[in-house]
């Protein structure tokens, strides 16, 4: 298996950076950002290129100064210092389909920073207001967090629901975006 997708250019190159809430394994394809991973560690790290090697067919490419990676690492250093509050990036939408693309699509363009929605209610604006628990598995298979903001989904009571990054991390996304108290420790 090759590390390059029909052209010259690597069907997938990757890259770990360090952030407020952790190491991100970010991952662009000639698309655009194509996933995002919490906890980049060495068995987390193993598992998402794995996932990429398979659906690319290609081995991923370790590139931290790729030009397709810049804007991404740009963008999510000025999110964490509080300089930026949208992302403009091209996205390689090819790790979700159906529904759950959909619901995602919904997300990144309708749920603004600093605010949240329902699962119930991303549901409905999708067309299945039945469908909260079918948004919840959409947000957990999410495959660009942060970027597409699946720590901005709450349950209807308040509470903040689950997390793929852990509830600790959903909770200091929201605390920089404003919505919650920063902690006090």
């Amino acid at each position: 298996m090759n590390s390059y997708g029909t052209g010259s250019e690597p069907a997938v190159e990757w890259t770990v950076v360090d952030s407020d809430i952790g190491p991100l394994l970010l991952a662009a394809t000639g698309a655009g950002l194509v996933s995002v991973s919490f906890h980049a560690r060495p068995a987390v790290r193993d598992a998402v290129l794995d996932r990429l090697r398979t659906r690319f067919g290609a081995e991923p490419v370790e590139a931290p100064g790729s030009a397709r990676l810049a804007e991404p690492i740009r963008g999510l250093a000025a999110y964490f210092a509080g300089e930026q509050q949208d992302f403009d990036l091209d996205l390689d939408w090819s790790l979700t389909s159906g529904f759950h693309r959909e619901v995602l699509r919904e997300l990144a363009s309708g749920v603004p920073y600093g605010t949240v929605v329902g699962y119930g209610e991303l549901a409905a604006r999708v067309g299945r207001p039945e469908g909260a628990q079918a948004v919840g598995a959409a947000m957990g298979a999410n495959p660009l967090p942060v970027v597409v903001p699946c720590h901005r989904v709450v349950e209807s009571d308040g509470g903040l629901g689950g997390f793929g990054g852990g509830l600790e991390t959903k909770r200091q996304l929201l605390a920089l975006e404003g919505f919650l108290p920063q902690p006090l420790f």
